[in-house]
């Protein structure tokens, strides 16, 4: 089975999209990970709660939040806007985000319980040897993580290839020149196609 120019296309973005998701989203998630495995702190069960919120929030609102704060007239998208020059909404960053939003909460599990099930003791012995904290963390803790790791990254990815509800809210199917699209990612091709079926067919 072959596929045509336009389902290459369409395939090569999401892909994209999948990856810069997790990319970005991969030193936080380690880190909120490590915080809510070792810290102890007043409100960390409210933190917990938010973190995991776009688990259980619809798709469409988390979108819809994304896109009063990252649109052009949001507080955040504004300032992008004006400081950077940069615009996510409606644009191809856009799905990303929206995809690593919706797949943080995966990374974050994973990679938290990998902590939880590290031996203290291999950190202490390593710390006795004269390692700092820093180097204890790299050398010993996040090695023994990596197993989860790794689970996290691949939920994530998972996650973002099939997300579709926050994109579709944030940032929709935006047709470009020459039949090919900022935005339009496998699941939108797959809702959309009956009603548009190609990317860059004239209204």
């Amino acid at each position: 089975m072959s596929l045509t120019a336009e389902e290459l296309e369409i395939l090569r973005l999401s892909l994209r999209v999948s990856f810069w998701s997790v990319l970005a989203s991969l030193p936080l998630a380690v880190a909120v990970a490590y915080l809510l495995a070792r810290a102890t702190f007043p409100g960390k069960t409210l933190f917990d709660a938010a973190v995991h919120l776009p688990l259980v929030l619809p798709p469409v609102v988390v979108g819809y939040f994304l896109l009063l704060l990252f649109g052009r007239r949001g507080p955040l998208g504004g300032l992008l806007e004006d400081w950077f020059g940069i615009v996510v909404a409606f644009r191809w960053t856009g799905a990303a985000l929206a995809a690593s939003i919706m797949g943080f909460p995966l990374m974050v599990r994973a990679i938290r319980l990998s902590f939880e099930t590290i031996d203290r003791r291999l950190e202490a012995a390593a710390s006795t040897l004269g390692a700092g904290g820093i180097g204890v963390f790299l050398t010993v803790t996040l090695p023994l993580a990596l197993p989860g790791i790794i689970t996290g990254v691949l939920l994530s990815f998972a996650r973002s290839l099939g997300e579709f509800g926050a994109t579709i809210t944030f940032v929709s199917n935006i047709p470009e020149k020459r039949a090919r699209c900022r935005s339009r990612s496998i699941p939108l091709r797959r809702r959309l196609r009956e009603t548009r079926p190609r990317c860059g067919s004239a209204s």
